[in-house]
């Protein structure tokens, strides 16, 4: 008889002023394949401000153990029991702080990471644990994929793939994968330390860089453990998320050495915007009007710009906090 691999595992999720998304992450949660018995879900309030905290403690009220005897009982892609415990971190106000509270009350081998905002699809877990039958795997990251979207922000963001892991394992100073979608062996967070508490952006990158450049474990892609994100529908929100790129090049510039992005000249903006409003506007206009393509391809280049400027000012205006420099250990 064949044994299975199936490590216990974690699920750690860090919460901030969550109360709108909770109800469709708790009900794909529920969702999983992975044996329910095998894996605990801790969702970790970061001193939100709404309702987050009371809908977690009755989630976890009603949401007990699962006991042994139910080993290997849950129904592929059905409803069930599941173990969810509630924690909140209250005093550093950072998702890294949140992500090591919940990591501190683990008791799985493995650490998996969301985000409220995500949607996992049934198999994710399953699929996300798989890789760790290897004993060089020290961290597997899942794919990031667009949950459908109305606006044109949306529809932009999801043309360019803005979420996908396949841009951070590319990373040209070296691979990594982001929280939304990663695991981590816990004996590796042991030799390396947790996440920096008090860094606001780019913690995943450089949790990922100190396991890979420090030990000889490997950073396996499993591109089928799937969460689906939201994309930004406002324009306030994506120059936000933008920023926070910027911010994070800066840190991991100060940490790690990375490159700087080069920003563009003025010159180098007015020339794209006057190619797109001169040869790309029309372009798009005529094609649209004879195939009926999607209104975002009007639009492409001066949001593409704006991002781009938005990363730009984050990188410059970012200043990285002494107290960012301290790595959190067990």
């Amino acid at each position: 008889m064949i044994k299975m691999f199936l490590p216990e595992v974690s699920v750690v999720v860090p919460i901030y002023n969550g109360e709108g998304d909770l109800p469709d992450l708790i009900e794909c949660l529920r969702s999983q394949t992975y044996p329910p018995d095998r894996v605990e879900y801790l969702l970790v309030d970061n001193n939100s401000l709404d309702r987050t905290s009371s809908i977690l403690e009755t989630t976890a009220f009603n949401s007990p153990s699962v006991p042994p005897l139910l080993r290997g009982g849950g129904k592929k892609g059905s409803s069930s029991l599941i173990t969810i415990r509630n924690l909140s971190e209250n005093q550093i106000q950072s998702s890294y702080a949140a992500r090591n509270k919940g990591i501190h009350g683990s008791k799985g081998e493995i650490i998996a990471f969301t985000d409220a905002d995500c949607r996992p699809e049934s198999e994710w877990l399953e699929n996300l644990v798989k890789p760790f039958v290897n004993p060089e795997i020290g961290l597997s990251a899942g794919e990031i994929l667009a949950l459908p979207g109305k606006t044109i922000l949306e529809q932009h963001a999801d043309r360019e793939n803005t979420l996908s892991q396949k841009h951070t394992l590319t990373h040209p100073f070296c691979a990594y994968g982001q929280t939304a979608n990663l695991a981590v062996r816990k004996q590796v967070l042991e030799t390396v330390g947790l996440f920096r508490p008090y860094l606001t952006s780019g913690g995943d990158a450089d949790l990922c860089w100190r396991i890979l450049r420090e030990t000889s474990y490997k950073l396996h892609f499993a591109e089928n453990a799937i969460v689906r994100h939201r994309h930004r529908s406002t324009m306030k929100q994506l120059q936000s998320q933008w920023y926070r790129y910027g911010e994070s090049n800066k840190y991991l510039h100060e940490l790690h050495g990375v490159d700087l992005m080069r920003e563009l000249t003025t010159q180098e903006y007015c020339y794209r915007l006057a190619r797109w409003l001169l040869k790309e506007l029309p372009i798009a206009v005529v094609n649209r009007a004879i195939a009926s393509q999607d209104l975002v391809e009007l639009f492409d280049t001066p949001i593409g710009l704006m991002n781009v400027r938005s990363r730009a000012i984050g990188q410059r205006q970012a200043k990285l906090p002494k107290a960012a420099w301290e790595i959190e250990r067990f």
